[in-house]
């Protein structure tokens, strides 16, 4: 079954406010294809199934540089007049029961796979990173040796004064000769 939506897309729109994984409304609307006004209107209207902890409206520091990273326009030139709402993984499973077109549901199968392929990604990279620093604190402890072992051949030994010395020894010239 082919994708309504590009996973590539969704995975772009997706991004860490506040420590959480969030999609912003506007972003939700065009996947969903409907107005940013209409979603926002549905989620209004069901304000008691989106807790803080499923949506919450981004502070205009946080727009303003959301902003500039995602080169949205400005305020009043054709972008939003409002600060958007972002939803968390549980609030875009939620709006699944407030937009009830067949085109949401399957939107929404398409979001939830794409935070779970973000989940699964991020362990991946945990678990190589664990491995990484065992790898590196074990080489290191290898390696220490190896360099201690050279600075002590590089090093003279103290006790070398009381053993008699080898090869030959040159006649000195005097001045005066």
């Amino acid at each position: 079954m082919a994708s309504m939506i590009p996973m590539e897309r969704i995975e772009r729109g997706i991004v860490v406010i506040r420590g959480h994984r969030v999609l912003l409304d506007a972003d939700l609307a065009a996947m969903y294809g409907v107005a940013t006004k209409s979603l926002n209107l549905a989620v209004r209207r069901n304000a008691g199934r989106f807790p803080a902890d499923f949506m919450f409206r981004l502070t205009a520091a946080e727009w303003k540089a959301l902003r500039f990273q995602l080169a949205t326009s400005k305020t009043g030139r054709g972008g939003s007049r409002y600060l958007p709402y972002a939803f968390t993984e549980q609030g875009v499973a939620m709006l699944s029961s407030v937009l009830r077109s067949e085109r949401a549901v399957a939107v929404n199968v398409e979001i939830m796979r794409a935070f779970v392929r973000l989940r699964q990604l991020l362990a991946s990279n945990s678990e190589l990173a664990k491995r990484l620093d065992s790898l590196e604190r074990k080489y290191n402890r290898k390696f220490s040796i190896v360099f201690d072992a050279i600075r002590a051949l590089m090093t003279e030994p103290d006790d070398n004064a009381d053993k008699p010395r080898i090869g030959y020894e040159t006649e000195r010239k005097t001045k005066g000769r």
